[in-house]
């Protein structure tokens, strides 16, 4: 379960262009739910996300993971946090070129440790399960847009966390390949997983997959369902 109490979130404070992209945000996620944020451009979404994935501090407020308050951590410990608990879809996927989709998805896993060939071996078993093991050994820039989705959301998945967390997921793709998104994502909730999402894509929103609504509008929710 992840928990927001009274969360701000300001860049350039004290600036001319002090800019405040969340206010008293007060959210209770729990664990194994699909949660779409959605609204405007500028409403706070991406934002929201990065504090709840520990990629940002927030200005004011407290963080708490499973009951724990992570809010005051040194980065040392949300960098180990991070790698265990979330995995991360970008909406421009982030994928490194030059390198192959299989040496894409690995990348996550190697601070860990371990075996190197376990890890290829799990790597590759994700690729095939998203049907992209024909492809495990391209480089990332010979993708189409669908499959560079389908490496980011194996390259999610490494280390097998707990929560996902997808900004605008479907931005990039067409009609038939944010479908193919939706149905990736049903798996992925059968299987158990906690799974953030922000999007104003009406295939999103009104996906049965979805189980709950948070709109924002200026750094604020304004509608929870």
């Amino acid at each position: 379960m992840i928990e927001l109490t009274g969360i701000h979130k300001a860049f350039n404070q004290g600036r001319d262009n002090e800019f405040w992209a969340l206010r008293d945000i007060n959210l209770t996620l729990p664990s194994e739910k699909v949660t779409v944020f959605f609204g405007p451009s500028g409403s706070g979404k991406t934002t929201l996300l990065t504090v709840l994935g520990c990629l940002a501090r927030p200005t004011s407020g407290r963080v708490r993971l499973e009951g724990r308050d992570i809010s005051g951590l040194p980065e040392r410990f949300l960098t180990g946090i991070r790698r265990r608990t979330f995995g991360f879809i970008f909406q421009q996927f982030n994928l490194i070129r030059g390198l192959s989709a299989v040496e894409n998805v690995m990348l996550p896993a190697y601070p860990l440790g371990g075996d190197w060939r376990a890890l290829q071996d799990r790597a590759e078993s994700l690729l095939n399960s998203l049907r992209l093991s024909h492809r495990s050994k391209a480089r990332v820039e010979w993708l189409s847009g669908g499959e560079q989705q389908r490496v980011a959301i194996a390259r999610a998945l490494i280390n097998d966390p707990a929560v996902l967390i997808a900004d605008e997921p479907t931005a990039n793709l067409d009609t038939a390949l944010s479908k193919e998104f939706l149905d990736i994502l049903e798996t992925l909730a059968v299987q158990r997983r906690t799974i953030l999402l922000t999007s104003h894509d009406p295939l999103v929103i009104e996906s049965p997959v979805v189980q709950r609504l948070v709109a924002l509008r200026d750094g604020r929710i304004v509608g929870d369902a």
